[in-house]
């Protein structure tokens, strides 16, 4: 059965979850750290600061970097374009990203601790990596009537919509590696151990938790009672959102004011209107 995307736990929401932290956020004492939810947690992060503080130099509101200057004078002159305009330093986004969120996790200690910090700097790379691979070329053309003659082109980043659909692919497909963690991050499964870890790849230790059934000890609210939308195929859809258990359906009586007049001098006049709406929440 798919979990219901957003139905987890603040802890794997809001936190990184246990032992999976940076020594200045500390978790909940029961948070079920390093799962796959905390793995896209690091990589989201990464890759938004990626995506934010690159589109801020390229927007010129950082005096410590612009555009990506590079690439420019280059191009193909005989097909007639041309690199040109203003791309993304993805540079030095990826540099600062590195250094305001893998350094903290360096400073982990202990046997578990250096294992750890190897997997939440990995995932940290994987959103950089997804930013760099989603990287697409804009071109505008330049001659007489449109006719496109020469074409000045540049490297821009994609939405952080599509990123983070890709990033939700990952997540869906991360790997599990051994608990037992050292430098070297290996599988968990003994018969894949030979197949290497991709530098996109999301990687979890822990398996995740139910979070359709409350569990009090790990601060899991459920799904129960939750509110559902009856026609939806998304995640705020009854089928998933409830987990197969069904839903509840209610009629709420709504009143408000309508018609409302201004009635000179100087009052509005309104009607009460009733409307009545089903609402469905989960068994």
């Amino acid at each position: 059965m798919r979990r219901p995307w957003g139905a987890g736990p603040p802890s794997d929401r809001g936190y990184c979850g246990q032992r999976c932290c940076s020594p200045s956020t500390p978790p909940p004492p029961a948070a079920p750290g390093c799962t796959k939810e905390t793995a896209f947690i690091y990589a989201v992060t990464s890759a938004g600061l990626v995506h934010s503080v690159t589109r801020s130099c390229s927007a010129g509101n950082m005096t410590e970097c612009s555009c990506d200057t590079s690439l420019r004078h280059g191009g193909s002159a005989s097909e007639g374009w041309h690199w040109g305009g203003c791309s993304d330093d993805i540079h030095y986004g990826m540099s600062f990203s590195r250094k305001f969120l893998d350094v903290p996790i360096k400073n982990l200690t202990g046997k578990s601790g250096s294992g750890l910090a190897a997997m939440n700097r990995h995932n940290n790379e994987a959103g950089r990596q997804a930013v760099a691979k989603l990287m697409s070329v804009d071109c505008r053309c330049h001659g007489v009537s449109g006719s496109c003659a020469v074409k000045t082109c540049w490297k821009t980043m994609s939405s952080f919509e599509k990123i983070g659909r890709f990033l939700k692919d990952k997540y869906e497909n991360s790997i599990q590696i051994s608990d037992r963690l050292k430098k070297k991050l290996r599988r968990k499964e003994k018969s894949q151990r030979k197949i290497p870890i991709g530098k996109e790849d999301l990687l979890y230790v822990n398996k995740s938790p139910n979070y359709c059934v409350e569990d009090q000890k790990l601060g899991i609210p459920g799904t129960q009672g939750r509110e559902c939308n009856r026609t939806s195929e998304g995640p705020d859809g009854c089928n998933l959102l409830c987990c197969g258990r069904g839903y509840n359906t209610h009629v709420v009586r709504h009143v408000e004011r309508c018609e409302c007049k201004f009635i000179w001098c100087c009052y509005v006049r309104c009607r009460r209107c009733e409307t009545m709406t089903d609402v469905h929440t989960c068994k």
